[in-house]
């Protein structure tokens, strides 16, 4: 989800009357929503679960169990900080250790939850697993959350009650299992047998899905309407060979670290093959977003050599 989104659900808890714990609290639950999109700042990295976004900082182990009390310590010691500069607080609320530390933790296991609603999905047992996992439950910018949260956190913050932001918080829930239904439907409607279907939600007409599906090795899209029909997909347009049995395209998926990466994060990795003369160049690119221009991170690309008549051995 963006980042708004993650700030404002851990505003709502910090309005429910959590703030109120401990000194920083709103701090602590609005920063620590945010934190495991800290990996964006390490794609440098040599170290793959953590150069790749939604990896080992989204996990349970990595962004849920270690961080939150990297942050809770950092807040803690910008605190004291304050007091030795004579900082007078205007809350007039004392520093609990204790709930500065749980409140990190909520807010903290709040960011992989609500990135798990969409197609982009989460690594949630990294390290021990690569596995990616969604419920295609939200467009990753809903316009929807933002005016729940938005006004419950208006309201609390009006009437000084803890109420509306509880109310948003739970709205948030069910609309979420809602579309998670949705999806299920979604799913279940795809046509064929396919090993791998995602459902993207649209961001204003929640209901609907744009659907993409692989089998036989081959992609599929689609549009999903429960509104029009709970049982039907229809598809757009016709199937297309995903190529990754191909040898050139195997020989490329392994030719560079970049590729490698990119075929790391790809859930439904597609390839196109352009040969000229004695090489290919092979273009990798995720079938989930298809629409995108084919440049930047979604897509990767390797030039291999070509056994042929005429061309050098390798």
């Amino acid at each position: 989800m963006d980042n708004i989104t993650h700030s404002l659900v851990g505003w709502a808890l910090a309005e429910t009357g959590l703030k109120r714990r401990t000194r920083k609290g709103l701090a602590a639950c609005v920063l620590a929503a945010n934190m495991p999109d800290i990996d964006v700042f390490f794609g440098w990295s040599p170290w793959a679960p953590l150069a790749m976004h939604r990896g080992f900082t989204h996990g349970l182990v990595g962004g849920v169990l270690l961080m939150p009390p990297l942050l809770a310590a950092l807040l803690w010691l910008l605190d004291r900080w304050h007091m030795r500069r004579g900082a007078v607080f205007k809350s007039g609320l004392p520093m609990h250790a204790g709930w500065l530390v749980a409140l990190c933790y909520l807010g903290a296991l709040t960011h992989p939850l609500l990135d798990l609603q969409n197609t982009y999905a989460v690594q949630l047992f990294s390290l021990a697993s690569a596995r990616w996992f969604h419920t295609d439950g939200l467009f990753i910018v809903s316009p929807w959350l933002l005016a729940t949260l938005g006004a419950g956190i208006w309201q609390a913050r009006r009437r000084r009650s803890g109420g509306p932001a509880i109310a948003a918080l739970a709205g948030v829930i069910a609309f979420i299992a809602l579309n998670i239904g949705i999806s299920t439907l979604a799913w279940n409607a795809t046509p064929g047998r396919p090993d791998r279907v995602f459902a993207g939600p649209e961001p204003l007409a929640f209901w609907r899905r744009a659907m993409v599906w692989r089998q036989d090795g081959q992609m599929f899209w689609g549009r999903y309407d429960p509104l029009h029909s709970a049982a039907t997909v229809t598809p757009t347009g016709a199937g297309r060979a995903d190529n990754m049995a191909n040898p050139v395209v195997q020989r490329a998926a392994r030719a560079t670290p970049q590729v490698e990466k990119f075929l790391a994060w790809s859930q439904m990795p597609m390839a196109q093959v352009d040969p000229r003369g004695c090489t290919a160049t092979v273009t990798f690119a995720d079938a989930r977003y298809r629409d995108v221009p084919t440049a930047g991170s979604f897509t990767a690309s390797a030039t291999v050599p070509l056994s042929r008549p005429g061309c050098p051995a390798r």
